[in-house]
């Protein structure tokens, strides 16, 4: 499965890359976000992983997530190492002036074994989720209370 969202953001680049990158925050933004916890201690870089619960569907998902690449102030790219449900996520900003800027995911993966019949269906329930969680980032960090 891939799926892509994309979101302007009235806020600058860095702030929202630096937002984006901290797994802590996703309980925030994601839809069917439980817990997200580093287990691995800062500065957190490339090999960095953490633990996220999550639901989808009705089905719990539990993961570990690995930092597999880091252009700072630009992109993070995380892969799951442990999952029913493997993905990667490549998570890009781009400045579109001082306080402006453009957040772009492009997200890889999905279920193994049996659930593998269901993707398609399963597809376009998460890209769903992914455009609604990537509004609510907007609304977020546009929000005077993020």
């Amino acid at each position: 499965m891939r799926m892509s969202g994309s979101v302007e953001i009235a806020r600058p680049a860095a702030e929202v890359l630096a937002f984006v990158a901290e797994p802590e925050n996703n309980t925030r933004w994601q839809s069917g976000m439980r817990e997200c916890r580093w287990t691995t201690a800062p500065p957190h870089r490339v090999g960095s992983r953490y633990e996220q619960v999550a639901s989808f569907l009705g089905r719990r998902i539990e993961s570990t997530f690995e930092v597999t690449a880091l252009d700072a102030g630009r992109s993070i790219t995380i892969e799951t190492r442990e999952s029913t449900f493997p993905i990667r996520v490549t998570r890009a900003v781009h400045p579109l002036g001082e306080a402006r800027c453009r957040v772009e995911a492009s997200i890889e993966g999905g279920p193994g074994g049996p659930l593998r019949l269901l993707a398609p269906l399963m597809r376009l329930a998460a890209q769903r989720r992914v455009s609604g969680d990537y509004a609510r980032l907007r609304r977020l960090l546009e929000s005077a209370d993020s």
